[in-house]
């Protein structure tokens, strides 16, 4: 049995329930294609599905080209996938894009899944009123069914002088995301310098979904990027 058939926590994706319905639909069918399902996100127009390759595959090298990485090509072939199953199951109301990506450098964390991919990196958590402060960063260093533990180097927009080893329970977490330094490494005798912040590069696909009443020849238009 795959882990995304023998975990609850790998079929709850947000609060929206059209979210979780889809990912309860389409989980099985994507592992199919060789990648993993990691999210779905529905915001009432879009509905754009998250996948990374497996955990048990990542940084492989010994592996065929065409089986390393989310290429475009499989961006591709998932959305090919999973269109006619969303045609046929109808778990999105009215007309809505579908899009298909690879996740970013900095992405949010829903589930517990996600916080356990993300040991190692930095993180960025919003914790709920009245549990202490309400901003916290730092580097993530386990995590259990309850609890992150998080070494703290920022609280409430002020550097630690120290880092602060914290066990937090992931009930009192708001938000939750990853962070990449973007700041360029100064040269040696240099006095630093600046740079834009930019949002890491996502390859993805798309595709309009009409209503049920669309004739057939509207139904789909997919639309593949050139990168």
């Amino acid at each position: 049995m795959s882990d995304a058939d023998n975990s609850g926590e790998r079929v709850k994706s947000s609060d929206s329930p059209v979210a979780d319905r889809v990912l309860q639909l389409l989980a099985p069918v994507v592992a199919t294609a060789d990648v993993e399902l990691l999210d779905v996100e529905w915001t009432g127009g879009t509905l754009r599905l998250v996948i990374d390759e497996p955990e048990d595959r990542r940084g492989v090298v010994d592996e065929p080209e065409d089986r390393r990485g989310v290429t475009t090509a499989k961006l591709a072939a998932v959305n090919r996938l999973v269109s006619p199953i969303l045609d046929q199951h109808d778990p999105v109301p009215g007309r809505y894009t579908l899009e298909v990506s690879s996740p970013g450098v900095e992405r949010p964390l829903r589930r517990l899944e996600h916080y356990r991919r993300a040991i190692g990196e930095d993180v960025v958590l919003k914790l709920v009123p009245d549990v202490g402060p309400r901003r916290l960063r730092g580097g993530l260093r386990s995590v259990d069914e309850e609890h992150v533990v998080v070494e703290v180097v920022e609280m409430d927009g002020v550097d630690l002088d120290q880092s602060d080893s914290q066990r937090i329970d992931i009930a009192h977490i708001k938000s939750a995301r990853t962070v990449f330094d973007w700041s360029p490494t100064p040269k040696k005798g240099s006095k630093g310098s600046k740079r834009k912040k930019k949002g890491a590069s996502q390859t993805s696909a798309r595709t309009s979904k009409p209503t049920a009443s669309a004739p057939a020849a509207e139904r789909k238009t997919t639309e593949y990027p050139d990168n």
